[in-house]
């Protein structure tokens, strides 16, 4: 049953692919390659640089993947197995992949902004305030578990042998960064001897105790993430974003094609049942099967870096059919590895039951990636790999990543940050200021604990719902600009009203829970977020009435390409 069901899940990416984007790129919104992007008209060699289509596609992919597509379903399989493969796959390709290569092509149209400011020319000025709020929230919540998350995975216990080469890495990937941008190095061979490194140090690290480090300081390691973030933010993509991400990349496909080689050679089954209506102690199935899988179906935060970072860095329009659907469903393809690798990962019912038998035995997120890891160092196994070995290899691909995602993210923030400061008559940015603001806020969420401890389950449905609810936002966002164009907007429409639709139930029943659970600071910052969601919505019906009364234009002022 369980390759089977991964068989068909394979089939739908490759035909939604194939035909989906196409009409998309082709006929929704038109993409042309004699309109210059970005990257070609303002580029600065800091943030805006025309990039090779492979390199940015490895940039883009690392940069959404992170933890959070295996986090998510690592967790939502506590309702069985069908309800979070069928939302990755499905979610995926109707709804997370339309919405990535939207705000994609819009921020190109758009000389490189953000989903937050695009939202005023497409919506109104009260709405990019919003918006950027929401952002804000955002970015530093997930970002907030993320250094939570990594920071336990250090811990003895967990997977400290993961430290070195995922530190190592950031090294070497400075080094290609140097020899590519400023020595004029052909990058494949630099890449490729990187790559190598980093694996002979991934079996150093698996064989030797030697270059592990045994520092059992949660809070210690998170200021050591923290630290590197702010570094990240500042450094000139070149430097590090782009080599470090291209390199991790190249270990994610790795890593997944192991897994996924694995899993078909093993053959296993299901050791969770298809369905579980009522888990001990869980929210209801709906909504939050849709929330709690935050990325691998859909995500907002996946918005923010095809406007923020991506959009800088593309090279042709056309390249956005690859780079943003394509990009998604690659994610999408690690959320459906953890759906399978935390559930038919198991030797056994009883095994899985010992983890998911109550929502208070899922609420230790750190070791929630611990079961992913264990699944998916499982199905390599199976080729014949070393069990140590694949773990140690399976621990740094999900730490790289996360780390990956942590330095992208604060850069994005970083930028959310200076468009607000815009907003209020700053013009222009000092870019070590803003990425220490940056720092400060995604701080506050991961340090933040109730009765001296980590919130675990209660930040991540938080963050959730605020990502969810950026996504159906950036929707709602599209589907107003594909109506002014005369373009079929369904596409956008449809996905935005049945995102917000959820997203909102979601936040009305988690307020219930922070309130009766006395943890006000959530509380607080949920109902805050609904409020602005409800403003955003309110606005975005208006413009949404205006814009079916006018006749539709080949472009908006806004996404002048000329």
């Amino acid at each position: 049953m369980a390759v089977a069901a991964t068989l068909v899940c394979i089939a739908v990416y490759f035909l939604a692919y194939r035909f989906y984007a196409g009409y998309l790129s082709e006929r929704v919104f038109v993409l042309d390659d004699a309109v210059a992007t970005p990257a070609h008209r303002q580029r600065d060699d800091v943030d805006y640089l025309p990039t090779d289509r492979r390199v940015l596609f490895g940039h883009h992919y690392a940069s959404i993947t992170g933890l959070s597509p295996m986090l998510g379903p690592a967790i939502a399989v506590i309702w069985g197995w069908l309800p979070g493969m069928i939302w990755v796959v499905v979610g995926a390709v109707l709804v997370g992949c339309v919405h990535d290569f939207s705000a994609l092509v819009l921020s190109v149209r758009a000389r490189g902004l953000s989903v937050g400011a695009i939202a005023e020319g497409i919506i109104g000025r009260r709405a990019k305030t919003m918006f950027h709020i929401v952002i804000f929230f955002g970015i530093g919540l997930a970002m907030g578990v993320f250094v939570s998350v990594i920071a336990t995975l250090f811990r003895p216990g967990f997977y400290p042998q993961a430290i070195f080469p995922s530190f190592a890495l950031m090294a070497v990937a400075m080094v290609v960064g140097r020899a590519v941008y400023r020595g004029g190095i052909a990058p494949a061979l630099p890449v490729a001897a990187a790559f190598v490194f980093t694996l002979v140090l991934v079996w150093i690290s698996a064989v030797s105790d030697f270059t592990t480090i045994h520092w059992d300081n949660r809070d210690g390691w998170g200021l050591v993430l923290l630290a590197y973030s702010f570094a990240a933010s500042v450094l000139p993509v070149w430097m590090l974003l782009q080599p470090r991400d291209f390199i991790n990349s190249l270990l994610l496909y790795l890593g997944v094609g192991l897994m996924y080689a694995g899993f078909f050679v093993l053959g296993p089954e299901f050791s969770s049942p298809a369905l579980v209506s009522n888990p001990e102690g869980a929210p209801p199935m709906f909504p939050f099967v849709f929330v709690v899988i935050a990325c691998g179906a859909v995500s907002g935060f996946h918005g923010l870096v095809s406007s923020g970072t991506t959009a800088k860095q593309l090279d042709r329009t056309r390249d956005a059919k690859a780079i943003g659907y394509g990009g998604m469903i690659g994610e999408s393809l690690l959320g459906l590895m953890a759906v399978l690798a935390c559930t038919a990962g198991f030797s056994s019912p009883e095994a899985w039951q010992t983890h998911y038998g109550s929502w208070h035995a899922a609420n230790a997120l750190g070791s929630k990636i611990g079961v992913f890891i264990e699944g998916g160092a499982g199905f390599a196994a199976a080729l014949g790999l070393p069990l140590g070995l694949a773990k140690a290899l399976i621990a740094v691909v999900v730490v790289s990543f996360a780390l990956t995602t942590l330095d992208s993210a604060t850069r994005l923030l970083r930028y959310n940050i200076s468009e607000m400061a815009s907003s209020l008559g700053v013009e222009k940015e000092n870019r070590y200021l803003t990425s220490l603001l940056a720092v400060a806020v995604i701080a506050f969420f991961a340090f933040y604990k109730v009765d001296g401890r980590p919130v675990g389950l209660a930040l991540w449905a938080l963050f959730g719902t605020t990502n969810q609810l950026l996504a159906s936002l950036t929707l709602l966002v599209a589907s107003i600009y594909l109506l002014r164009r005369g373009k079929n907007f369904w596409i956008a429409a449809i996905p935005a009203v049945a995102m917000t639709l959820t997203t909102i139930a979601a936040m009305l029943f988690n307020l219930q829970r922070f309130l009766e659970a006395g943890q006000w600071m959530l509380l607080w910052v949920g109902l805050l977020l609904l409020l602005l969601a409800l403003g955003i919505v309110a606005e975005s019906v208006f413009a949404f009435a205006r814009a079916r009364c006018l006749p539709p234009v080949e472009d908006l002022a806004v996404f002048a390409e000329g």
